[in-house]
């Protein structure tokens, strides 16, 4: 226990006074996490430039323009004349969209021939197009009932009943979990995990792979040689101690930008405590195999980088391949937002979680497990030739 001790106060003196680790293990969850905050602070996209070619320019036809101009989601853009080219001012003016109220549009409506309104989506931008598309889809939509309500009603139609021949049926659409489309809340926590993984498994590729690279390995783990779990204790807890401290700052930045906390605070606790172990031993284990801190660096990275797109937060998991879902299904990442998402965005029962909490168990022990083979032929291979001339060296002290 004494050289345990030794060994732990060693490793976490070690990281402090790396330069590197704590710039990057500190510094940066703090600089993304801010920067991330201010990046999605809106919570949706307002204002978004949309092209509206009136060839009408009737009173219809401004009272349409007049509503695309009251929706705080667009930017109503007017324009008389269609432009020469047509493509170059969508990119000029970056719209997300353009509308063609066509000519004769108020005389096609009043004499019942259903003139064509063309609206054309720019997806060049998927996100702004969305939101682009459904505002448009609003305003329309409610100008065409509007306006087919009134012509019933000049027919000497009571406004009730012209509702209900425009609207056989009533259909309501009830907007469940983040109701608003708030992207602070979908995007930014999510990043902050992506962001906790990353510093943990920088962090991790140095352990063993710097002991190893610079030689110190033997000396001052050979009183431990026969101790392989411990030895692997002794990289991953400073990492856990840390990482208590990110997890805190990251509340506190909850705090700042307004964003709710997960639902089952404990339950959450329990994912998060799980999510940190797993990645730190998938670091374990890479740094073990690698001797080269750069190489397991670059390793780690490779494996870390694409875990966002693949983790099924944004693209859901059954729409990709089956070597795809494996891989993602190795990487902690993957359950534990899939987890968060229900605590989090769903607000859903804390059952709910116990799937994705049992996925992360499995990948804690199997990369503990294959730590601990790797590590036990490492010792094994380092101290097979050295041992005996380590004891005579003893012997003769």
């Amino acid at each position: 226990m004494k050289e345990f001790l030794r060994l732990l106060q060693r490793e976490c003196k070690l990281f402090i006074r790396n330069s590197t680790l704590r710039s990057v293990f500190f510094i940066a969850p703090l600089f993304y996490a801010t920067l991330l905050g201010f990046v999605y602070k809106s919570g949706k996209v307002e204002n978004t430039p949309v092209i509206v070619i009136d060839r009408d320019n009737s009173p219809l036809s401004n009272q349409l323009m007049e509503m695309l101009q009251d929706n705080k989601s667009i930017k109503a853009i007017k324009y008389l004349q269609e432009p020469a080219n047509l493509q170059d001012e969508i990119i000029k003016q970056e719209a997300a969209a353009v509308v063609i109220i066509p000519y004769k549009f108020e005389a096609g409506m009043l004499q019942k021939k259903y003139p064509e309104v063309n609206v054309f989506i720019n997806t060049g931008n998927v996100l702004t197009a969305n939101f682009a598309s459904k505002a448009l889809q609003l305003t329309i939509g409610t100008f065409s009932a509007g306006a087919s309500i009134k012509g019933l009603q000049k027919m000497g139609m009571p406004a009730t009943r012209a509702a209900t021949q425009y609207e056989p049926f009533k259909t309501n659409y009830i907007t469940l979990f983040n109701t608003t489309s708030n992207y602070l809340i979908f995007m930014w926590p999510a990043m902050l995990a992506v962001v906790l993984q990353q510093v943990i498994l920088l962090a991790m590729a140095v352990s063993f792979a710097s002991d190893f690279q610079n030689n110190t390995f033997v000396k001052e783990y050979y009183g431990m040689r026969r101790w392989t779990f411990p030895i692997m204790l002794i990289k991953v807890i400073p990492i856990w101690v840390f990482s208590i401290l990110i997890v805190g700052m990251y509340y506190f930045m909850h705090v700042i930008f307004k964003v709710p906390m997960p639902e089952g605070i404990f339950n959450f606790i329990l994912l998060t405590s799980a999510f940190v172990s797993s990645v730190s031993l998938l670091g374990v284990f890479i740094s073990i195999l690698i001797p080269d801190a750069l190489k397991a660096t670059q390793i780690l990275m490779v494996i870390a980088s694409p875990a966002f797109i693949v983790s099924g937060f944004t693209w859901p998991l059954s729409a990709m391949p089956a070597f795809v879902q494996g891989f993602a299904s190795c990487i902690p990442l993957t359950p534990f937002l899939q987890a968060f998402k229900i605590l989090l965005i769903q607000k859903g029962s804390v059952e709910l979680t116990f799937p994705y909490l049992k996925h992360l168990g499995i990948l804690l022990a199997v990369y503990t497990i294959l730590g601990w083979i790797a590590l036990k032929i490492k010792l094994w291979v380092i101290f097979r030739n050295i041992k005996p001339k380590q004891e005579d060296i003893e012997g003769e002290s």
